[in-house]
């Protein structure tokens, strides 16, 4: 039983109202993930491709396409056996743009991947730095012990041995490109590949810099000052401009980017640009109301408590939280949690206080032990009066 094919528009992931360049750009994106250069010694990636190519190639031909609108896979069933994959006939099929695309991709060259011999900037580095959760609140400096390339001061960057000079690459004839020519599934293509030989400089260097070995960079152990601002949050990142690998050609340096990572705190804890904290206070300063001391980031605040607070009360402390990283003078709050401690160790007069506390707030303690041994001591004395009375008889 013959296999059944999935519908053109399926294939290729696109409605059935999709224009000429939506049906490219699907096709250049399915061809490039299923290309067999791409998956070698893949069957079910060169089925996918074949399959792509075969939908596109019906779909990108008005004629074909509203045939197939029509009739489906069955307007060309009839008419299989020409060439192409599994007897479809590409012909009249345009893959050209599309494949000097794919394989200027897969191979390196083509418009986006050839080489550049302008100036290019330097790659970024990426650090990352520690700081407690104060130094993130207050911000910080901090210092970083690095090792960065520098361009060579023997041989002013060329990479050449003093005296000579870099010279014209053979292979490539100095563009920094060479093109290969290579057979596809639809005939001959050619594709644009950066030199292997130079590396895409255009330039081979005989005889090299013995500073630099031919590199035309020296590395140097440096201290680099990070400026860490107020309010930056964990995983957030500080950029120093020009402080990463040099360039290429000429081209600036990149980029350091540092990013902060922020110890954890035993009391506070932070959700933006507030703090949250939990304070224990005792069920007299609770039900009496009193003045409590609270830990900030800015050290410890009075704080009165109102008679009749209850425990998990929250309570805000504006103007004690994270400064806003872009605005210092703008800050969050503090949220803390009044949670009622219940103590755990008291003295006999504790105890006796305690007691006559609830007598007078109209509670007894031991109500429920008091009626226990009251009717316990009722049965008893029953059952003791019926023995004497039956000893006595």
């Amino acid at each position: 039983m013959a296999e059944s094919k999935r519908d053109y528009y399926e294939v290729l992931g696109v409605s059935k109202d999709a224009d000429d360049a939506t049906l490219k750009k699907a096709y250049r994106q399915v061809a490039k993930k299923y290309h067999p250069d791409m998956n070698p010694g893949d069957a079910e990636a060169e089925k996918k491709f074949k399959e792509a190519s075969e939908a596109y190639a019906i779909l990108s031909d008005p004629d074909k396409r509203r045939q197939y609108d029509q009739f489906g896979h069955a307007a060309f069933e009839s008419g299989a056996g020409g060439g192409g994959f599994g007897g479809f006939d590409f012909s009249g099929a345009d893959f050209s743009d599309i494949f000097g695309d794919i394989f200027g991709d897969l191979f390196g060259g083509g418009r986006r991947g050839r080489a550049s011999q302008g100036p290019m900037k330097g790659m970024n580095i990426r650090k990352s730095v520690r700081i407690t959760f104060e130094e993130a609140v207050f911000g910080c400096e901090k210092e970083l012990d690095m090792v960065l390339k520098d361009p060579c001061s023997k041989c002013s960057g060329t990479g050449a041995k003093p005296g000579t000079s870099p010279e014209t690459c053979p292979k490539c004839g100095g563009k920094g490109q060479v093109v290969y020519t290579q057979q596809s599934f639809f005939g001959m293509v050619q594709n644009v590949q950066t030199c292997p030989d130079c590396g895409g400089t255009g330039k081979i260097i005989r005889d090299k810099c013995p500073d630099c070995g031919g590199t035309g960079y020296t590395s140097n152990r440096k201290k680099i000052a990070v400026t860490i601002p107020a309010g930056i949050d964990n995983g957030q990142s500080v950029r120093i401009r020009e402080k990463g690998e040099p360039g290429v050609n000429g081209g600036p340096r990149g980029d350091l980017l540092v990013e902060v990572v922020v110890s954890r705190h035993p009391i506070f804890q932070r959700q933006d640009m507030h703090i949250f904290s939990t304070v224990p206070i005792s069920f007299a300063q609770a039900a009496l109301g009193a003045d409590i001391r609270v830990k900030t980031v800015d050290g410890e605040v009075l704080y009165t408590v109102k008679p009749a607070t209850k425990t998990d009360t929250k309570v805000r402390l504006k103007g004690k939280g994270v400064p806003s990283v872009r605005n210092s003078q703008v800050r969050g709050d503090h949220y803390v949690t009044l949670v009622i401690q219940t103590p755990e160790h008291l003295s006999s007069e504790a105890k006796e206080a305690l007691k006559r506390f609830d007598e007078l707030s109209g509670n007894t303690l031991n109500t429920a032990s008091k009626e226990k041994e009251t009717k316990t001591g009722k049965k008893k004395k029953g059952f003791m009066d019926k023995m004497k009375e039956a000893f006595d008889d």
